[in-house]
């Protein structure tokens, strides 16, 4: 099967550090790739190489076999790769639906700004309502992003993820800092896409019961280097994992 993402010999040196160390792997569609290891491996790094927030001190990046290591990320963006952000990243001073209403715009290449008439573009509305219902956001369409708590701003960034289609989909850390009530929300969307099993997603999460849920497969990075590769439960019980990972001390 063709990959629908692919890096090879990805690499990022700061200085002399290597941050990213000539990292080789293929995502097929319609699966979802749990990339963990501890604080410090590279994760959002490699997270940042994808999408074009970094450039590559070496190696490529693949989007349905195209190289599109020297695009810039808006243009990768373009290309169907969306990207959740560990922090949120949104206009904070537009209204929650004036986010989502951006980005189904954007989505439908339709040439208007935020200020035109939108009743002659209902169907971009109606979009619009859907994604707020879906992230249970319906309720404060009207607040302004920065007023929202920052649970409610983690669920409109994925919210404005879905609106945007992409066919690669890229969470970093989505649940961090969301109250226990406000996690199964976002979990039960990042199912709900896995299901469909028409795009490609890549989790970057420390929480082990969810990597072990949702992860058709996981990868781990240490020191910026991928060190196992393969199903969950095998890379769980690798003592590479157990050890750089999880902390627990395995007898040679």
């Amino acid at each position: 099967m063709a990959f629908a993402l692919e890096t090879k010999d990805l690499t990022i040196r700061f200085g002399g550090h290597v941050a990213v160390n000539a990292v080789s792997c293929g995502f097929e569609p319609g699966t979802l790739t749990a990339i963990v290891g501890p604080n410090g491996a590279g994760k959002t790094t490699y997270f940042n190489l994808i999408s074009g927030q970094l450039k590559a001190s070496s190696g490529k990046v693949f989007l349905r076999g195209k190289d599109i290591s020297g695009d810039s990320a808006a243009t990768r963006s373009r290309h169907g790769i969306g990207r959740a952000f560990q922090l949120t990243n949104l206009f904070p001073y537009l209204t929650v639906m004036e986010n989502v209403r951006l980005a189904v715009q954007s989505r439908a290449h339709v040439g208007l700004n935020l200020w035109s008439i939108w009743s002659s573009h209902k169907d971009l509305i109606q979009k619009a309502d859907e994604v707020l219902e879906t992230v249970a956001l319906t309720a404060k369409r009207d607040m302004a992003a920065a007023a929202l708590p920052h649970g409610d701003q983690r669920k409109l960034e994925v919210g404005i993820l879905m609106a945007l289609e992409p066919d690669i989909f890229m969470f970093d850390e989505p649940t961090a800092g969301m109250s226990v009530d406000e996690v199964p929300v976002i979990l039960d969307l990042i199912r709900s896409l896995k299901a469909r099993r028409d795009k490609t997603i890549l989790l970057v999460e420390h929480k082990m019961d969810v990597v072990r849920e949702l992860a058709d497969r996981i990868i781990v990075l240490h020191n910026g280097a991928l060190v196992a590769d393969g199903e969950p439960a095998e890379v769980i019980a690798s003592p590479i994992v157990q050890q750089a990972y999880l902390g627990v001390e395995v007898a040679p």
